[in-house]
């Protein structure tokens, strides 16, 4: 390519969507390719897309098309399309839009690169370009999943269970470590399967423990915790490794039996709560992360009304809701989509009330209580930080009194709470005190 030419990369989707990104950026920059993170100002995009439910099908789309259009005015010379969607509707996407450039599936890296006159470095496939603010960091264990919920398209596109070697895990984060991260934040589509697959048990709690013997790394935050064969002792890590936040990000999508049976989620509703209470028993400052689906084909108001009498019950820390969405070639494809979508939305709405009510009183217990907080920028009046309980995007944030001009953004310092609202807390930092704070993460 010549030198004025610039590539940016577009990421659409979740969080592994971003590690692939991160590795890609690496390889091109390794090429020598000229990149930019501003769309506008390349002559060649590569969008690596999301195929997961129809509204983030949908956005994978429409930037396919903005880009085509972008291309058809002179403004890019080249469109790439990458990752799930084209990964699960490669042919009907070259039947469709067909002035795409090229299409690839999930990590083709080496396709990409060759597409563009670059060539695969191999010695460098565990590290990436980082996109995330340099401290925080996510580490993919593994890819693919096992699991037959009967929702989920993700096995249709990324394949079976495929754990990365602990040592190659390892030199990753060293190489994250080395580069000023100071949280990772280990993902897949399923952490508690780590590493079944090349150890022939799993392997995730030895993992943790190996990750924080790592200098410079603080904060180990877990999410994507599957429930059905939660492993005991990845609790007793983090229960007992100062460096493991007591977070955990468990998605249980219900805890109606008719609506996890035909799900496929291999748990019913009271080996659900025999967890969530083992959980607090055993850690208790855990914070509590989940995922429900509402709307799904068999949920009558009995259904929902038991899935929100169980919020109300057990008082989740953080709760995310999703209207079900009808996905071919999966399981629950064969159950139409009777729900109404007004009725879908109502039910998330209620259901998102509940959890504001029970998220406001959580937050108010915090206030006079003081928090290790990693600070992670400056808007106006507030440095924004985030606790132990809070996970980058997804969960609340601190705001904290801009009195201090030499606080840092990336680093840690101790902040008393004195007010909150549903999501946030406020707080002032404690002047002479940095760094972990004595009772929490």
């Amino acid at each position: 390519m010549k030198s004025k030419d610039k590539i940016s990369v577009i990421t659409l989707g979740c969080s592994k969507n971003t590690v692939d990104s991160e590795r890609l950026l690496n390889q091109l920059k390794a090429n020598k390719f000229d990149l930019t993170d501003k769309p506008d100002y390349a002559s060649t995009v590569i969008i690596n897309t999301c195929g997961f439910i129809e509204a983030a099908k949908q956005e994978s789309l429409d930037t396919i098309l903005n880009a085509i259009e972008l291309k058809k005015q002179g403004r890019l010379k080249k469109v790439i399309v990458a990752g799930c969607l084209s990964e699960r509707y490669v042919h009907e996407l070259r039947k469709e839009i067909p002035d795409v450039d090229a299409y690839f599936g999930a990590e083709k890296y080496e396709g990409i690169l060759n597409e563009l006159g670059g060539e695969l470095k191999k010695e460098l496939l565990g590290e990436r370009l980082i996109t995330t603010p340099s401290h925080t960091a996510y580490l993919k264990i593994s890819e693919g999943c096992d699991h037959p919920c009967s929702f989920c398209a993700i096995p249709l596109m990324r394949g079976k269970h495929k754990s990365k070697p602990i040592d190659d895990l390892i030199r990753e984060a060293e190489f994250l470590a080395a580069n000023k991260t100071k949280e990772l934040i280990l993902i897949a589509q399923d952490t508690t399967d780590y590493g079944k697959d090349i150890y022939g048990k799993k392997v995730l709690a030895d993992l943790l423990n190996k990750l924080s013997d790592i200098e410079g790394i603080e904060w180990i935050r877990l999410m994507y915790t599957y429930p059905s064969q939660f492993p005991d002792d990845v609790i007793e890590v983090i229960a007992g490794n100062p460096k493991i936040c007591k977070y955990i990000d468990i998605p249980l999508q219900h805890i109606s039996d008719n609506v996890l049976k035909s799900m496929r989620r291999g748990i019913t509703g009271k080996r659900i709560r025999e967890l969530l209470h083992k959980l607090k028993e055993r850690i208790p400052d855990i914070t509590l992360r989940t995922t429900f689906i509402v709307g799904y084909p068999n949920e009558g108001e009995k259904e929902y009304e038991e899935l929100c009498e169980f919020i109300k019950e057990i008082e989740f820390d953080r709760v995310g809701t999703f209207t079900f969405s009808i996905e071919e070639n999966t399981p629950s494809f064969i159950l139409g989509d009777p729900v109404p979508e007004k009725i879908k939305l109502k039910r998330r709405d209620i259901l998102m009330e509940i959890q504001k009510d029970i998220s406001f009183r959580k937050n108010q217990s915090f206030i006079n209580k003081r928090l290790n907080v990693l600070v992670e920028n400056i808007e106006e009046d507030y440095y924004i930080g985030r606790s132990y309980r809070d996970a980058p995007e997804v969960d609340g944030e601190i705001l904290i009194s801009r009195k201090n001009d030499e606080v840092l953004p990336g680093n840690f310092y101790t902040a008393e709470v004195y007010d909150s609202n549903e999501y946030d807390l406020f707080a002032n930092f404690v002047l002479n005190g940095r760094g972990k704070n004595e009772s929490s993460n």
